[in-house]
């Protein structure tokens, strides 16, 4: 199963698991979009990995497994 980290590992906004605007690396670690063009270039500053958009979660997948708390 995905982890759905709850917000950027950098500022720390929200990244709803319903909305785009967070992408992972293979590793699941998690950024914004503004930390990505601020600085990041689609490489993960913790394993060097690409950061894709995360998939959404979304209607019973979202109530069954919610995003791990902050």
């Amino acid at each position: 199963m995905l982890t759905m980290r709850p917000e950027c590992q950098i500022c720390l906004t929200p990244l709803p698991t319903d909305r785009d605007g967070a992408l992972i690396c293979s590793f699941e670690c998690t950024f914004c979009q503004t930390c990505n063009e601020a600085s990041l270039n689609y490489v993960c500053p913790n394993c060097g990995g690409d950061l894709k958009p995360r998939p959404l979660r979304m209607g019973q997948a979202l109530v069954d497994h919610p995003p791990e708390p902050a």
